[in-house]
Order: structure tokens, then C-alpha cells, then sequence
């Protein structure tokens, strides 16, 4: 009865559910690591952009001239 068991239906796949257990770890570790750079992208994009604005708020209030606006709209761009 005990070899019955242990040689039941299931006793072929044993070797199969670990790596699928493997597999779905390595899976979840990319899609976190993956939306993590995006999320950390999206920053840096917002933070360009709002420089982007202030620098062209003080233009329009005649904080700087011509010369240093696109100076420093040249900075940001590279």
C-alpha cells in the first residue's frame, strides 16, 4: 500500500515543480525589476521637464538673457 502511494499519479512530476517554482520566482524578480526602471525613467523625465519649465518661466519674466536661456536649455538636453 505504501509503494502504491509513493508511485501514485503524481510521482512523475515531482522534478517538474520546482522548476516551475524556480521559473516563476526568476519571472517576478524581472517584472519588479522592470517596473522599477521604468518608474525610476518617469522621474528623471519629470524632473527635466519641470527644469525645462522654470528655466522658461525666469526667461519670460527677463531673469536671463537669450544667451543664457538656451546655454542652459542645451545643458539640460544632453
Amino acid at each position: 500500500m505504501n509503494t502504491m502511494t509513493h508511485w501514485g499519479w503524481g510521482a512523475g512530476f515531482w522534478p517538474i515543480i520546482p522548476v516551475l517554482w524556480g521559473l516563476f520566482w526568476v519571472a517576478a524578480v524581472a517584472l519588479g525589476a522592470r517596473a522599477w526602471q521604468k518608474g525610476r525613467w518617469r522621474t528623471e523625465v519629470r524632473a527635466t521637464g519641470s527644469a525645462e519649465r522654470i528655466l522658461a518661466e525666469r526667461y519670460a519674466r527677463g531673469e536671463m538673457t537669450d544667451d543664457e536661456y538656451f546655454e542652459r536649455m542645451s545643458v539640460l538636453k544632453s
